[in-house]
């Protein structure tokens, strides 16, 4: 059976990749592509990589007819999904790959992203959409939110290890470095390669970040008290990847043989041998998230590496995993892809 797929906002890097993705996979089909800007455009004139597949024109979203549609992805800038998911078909299927339904409390979307959301109830709703976590709830949902890129590297380096009392809760320092792409497509200044090359900075630092919220209510869920993490994130001069270096306090071997058990049947998520630590170029264009743990010269800390693809497994390789999910497919359809090397 072949299911046909709408991507909303597929002029972004997150849309981009999806087509990329879903371009070899064997039981989806594109069936519309949607944009503002570009609307009335072909997609190959967009994206001069995806020119040689055979590709819906891009169009506006009320251009869509939904009614021959089985799963649609939204891929839109943060703020836009939740009134244009509210109103599409109630059967539909759909994967947010924003930020707008990935917090389950209205009040604190509202702290965060300094607005009233606009569909409560579909917030209340959706699932979130970090796969190896909520895979059950995934399978049977009609609306999942993706994680955010960031949040979905740093749960992976600490969820077991919270779950599993390993660390002290009160003294965990994430030090993150994340590629340009994250930034989105849309022109910055700041983003100019001129700007850019050469150059490391910080950037949302001081408990700012909006992926704090995420990691606020898992990391307290899982805990079942307040957990706040220190995340420091910084922008470094690479277009896709993301390495998160996590400070925590444990037994380090007893870590790494967590994390090892936790992840051992993931098709995605590998740790590698104690005392080696990965690099975003070993996953680069991949569905893979690598997982390091090394001990520190004083006994007692450790520091856990993860590192991932921000547009892949972090995005559209997620999106497409809860996809598959939710269409009862094999979770790894179309994602077996090796990383690029070099």
């Amino acid at each position: 059976m072949t299911h046909n797929i709408a991507i909303l906002g597929a002029s972004g890097y997150t849309g981009a990749e999806l087509v990329r993705l879903i371009a070899g996979h064997p039981s989806m089909r594109i069936a519309a592509l949607s944009a503002e800007r570009k609307a009335g455009r072909p997609m190959g004139e967009v994206f001069a990589h995806l020119a040689h597949l055979d590709l819906p024109d891009l169009v506006r979203i009320e251009e869509i007819d939904f009614a021959g549609i089985d799963l649609c992805f939204a891929a839109l800038p943060h703020g836009l999904s939740q009134a244009i998911v509210r109103d599409l078909p109630r059967g539909l299927k759909v994967v947010d790959l924003g930020a707008d339904f990935r917090l389950r409390d209205p009040l604190a979307y509202e702290k965060w992203y300094g607005k009233a959301h606009a569909a409560p109830d579909l917030q209340r709703e959706a699932v979130y959409g970090l796969t190896e976590f909520y895979r059950a709830d995934i399978a049977g949902a009609r609306l999942v939110a993706g994680t955010g890129c960031n949040a979905a590297t740093v749960q992976y380096a600490l969820r077991p290890l919270i779950e599993g009392g390993l660390i002290d809760l009160d003294r965990i320092i994430c030090d993150l470095k994340n590629g340009a792409t994250g930034a989105g497509r849309a022109l910055k200044e700041h983003m100019l390669f001129s700007e850019r090359f050469s150059d490391v900075a910080g950037y949302a630092q001081g408990g700012t970040h909006r992926h704090l919220a995420e990691f606020d209510q898992e990391f307290s869920a899982l805990a079942g008290r307040k957990v706040e993490i220190i995340f420091n994130p910084h922008l470094v001069p690479i277009n896709r990847g993301i390495l998160a270096d996590c400070y925590v306090e444990g037994e380090a071997e007893a870590i790494h043989a967590a994390l090892a058990a936790r992840y051992a049947d993931e098709p995605f998520i590998h740790v590698l041998p104690f005392g080696q630590t990965p690099g975003t170029g070993q996953v680069t264009g991949s569905n893979l998230c690598l997982i390091g743990v090394i001990g520190d010269r004083v006994s007692g800390r450790a520091m856990v590496t993860a590192t991932l693809d921000n547009l892949a497994k972090g995005s559209s390789g997620q999106a497409l995993q809860n996809a598959n999910l939710m269409l009862g497919l094999d979770e790894t359809t179309g994602l077996k892809g090796a990383p690029l090397f070099p």
